[in-house]
């Protein structure tokens, strides 16, 4: 085989420039495709991690009832032998954030507006998603008092600022009544625009006992020491619920129409980047087209002095390789400095489309991903490629006259 590999180099060297047109070619292919995708993906990721750390979280443990009826109602009890069967199932959880979530009216003096109301332990909070950060104004409420943190865009709606005095009015637990007054401590720039325009923070003991829901939660949010071990957590946990009346659902269940969305964004990155290969593998094609018909003549006289038509496919698969394997390894490590250079120094956005982004509390600039599925399977696209274009050669030595041939 050693001596195959070293065969099948000098003869793909023969035709220098051929071989660096067909190599570059590659190379360009492979970048491209992986910038594009990069910057899709990074995209994706900033959408994926703002909702997933300031509203549904990577895991939640709920009410098998509460997804399909997110009522008080379907509410559960939340204590320390929960969170040791948690533990049990899983030792790889690194928070568990409690929450309680309805919605309520909520109002100043003179405006009402509807309200997501969520009760929260701050220091968890900021533990998973630096929501203190996010502060514009204020500060965060300290447990059990009668103190709110609102949205910047709610705020705004209902003309208060710090210090004002907040009425929430709705419904409790089993349909009783709910109400009450809290001074705005803090007001926050939630990174989701709709949840900005009517978020409402307190406590969570103060909202257990605003919503005459003493012990109780509404969701669970559980945050992996790593994210991508967010199924396998998932599969844990719901062998350990099995049971019970709670049901563990991953952010995908939570948000399929973001992820439906994702998708089919990412469709049209791949329809590029398909049409960019499409177009490589003809190129590609072209090269070993020719290379072949030049050495017809050659092929016929290896094959009259006794070589086996199995070893020479053997070679030409080979020089297919290692031309494949060139223009991927140049592409994949051209585009890894693309990437590190785009990663300190990000795409910005001007214009209206920077404007947009910043309305949903996003930085306006172009992130990219160092995802690794974006590198490697673009060297499977291309082996794949070039067993495509093997074909040819392959029928070509096969069904090869080696009289005619060496005539020619």
């Amino acid at each position: 085989m050693t001596i195959y590999l070293k065969l099948a180099w000098r003869n793909i060297w023969r035709n220098r420039r051929r071989t660096l047109i067909t190599v570059s070619a590659i190379m360009f292919a492979v970048v491209f495709a992986i910038f594009g995708q990069s910057l899709n993906r990074g995209s994706h990721e900033i959408m994926i991690d703002n909702m997933t750390r300031f509203n549904t979280g990577y895991l939640q443990l709920q009410d098998r009832r509460f997804n399909n009826e997110p009522s008080l109602d379907n509410s559960f009890a939340y204590d320390a032998q929960l969170e040791s069967r948690i533990n049990r199932a899983h030792p790889q959880i690194e928070l568990m954030l409690p929450r309680i979530e309805t919605f309520m009216l909520a109002a100043d003096e003179e405006a009402t507006r509807g309200a997501m109301v969520k009760g929260i332990e701050p220091e968890k909070e900021q533990l998973f998603n630096n929501l203190e950060q996010r502060l514009v104004n204020g500060r965060f409420f300290t447990s059990a008092q009668q103190e709110a943190v609102i949205g910047q865009g709610l705020a705004e709606r209902l003309r208060l600022g710090v210090g004002g005095t907040l009425a929430l009015i709705g419904q409790g637990r089993f349909g009783m009544s709910a109400s009450g007054l809290f001074t705005v401590v803090g007001i926050v720039d939630h990174p989701l625009r709709e949840m900005n325009d009517r978020i409402v923070y307190l406590s969570l003991a103060t909202a257990q006992e605003l919503l005459a829901a003493e012990g109780y939660i509404t969701n669970l949010l559980l945050v992996p020491e790593r994210p991508r071990d967010t199924d396998r957590i998932a599969v844990a946990l719901r062998h350990e619920f099995t049971a019970a009346d709670l049901q563990v659902l991953t952010w995908p269940e939570l948000m399929p129409e973001l992820l439906d969305l994702l998708r089919f964004d990412m469709a049209g990155s791949y329809l590029m980047s398909a049409i960019l290969y499409v177009v490589i593998g003809f190129g590609f094609f072209g090269t070993v087209l020719t290379m072949t018909l030049e050495r017809l003549k050659e092929f016929g006289i290896l094959l009259s002095v006794g070589m086996q038509r199995l070893r020479l496919a053997i070679v030409v698969f080979l020089e297919t390789l290692w031309i494949s394997l060139l223009g991927v390894g140049c592409g994949l490590a051209a585009a890894w400095l693309v990437l590190l250079y785009f990663h300190f120094n990000p795409i910005e956005l001007t214009g209206n489309m920077a404007q947009t982004v910043i309305d949903m509390g996003w930085e306006p600039i172009l992130p990219v991903s160092f995802a690794p599925e974006l590198f490697y399977t673009q060297g499977i696209i291309v082996f794949i490629l070039a067993m495509l274009v093997f074909i040819y050669p392959l029928v070509k030595i096969a069904r090869l006259n080696v009289l005619a041939a060496a005539r020619s």
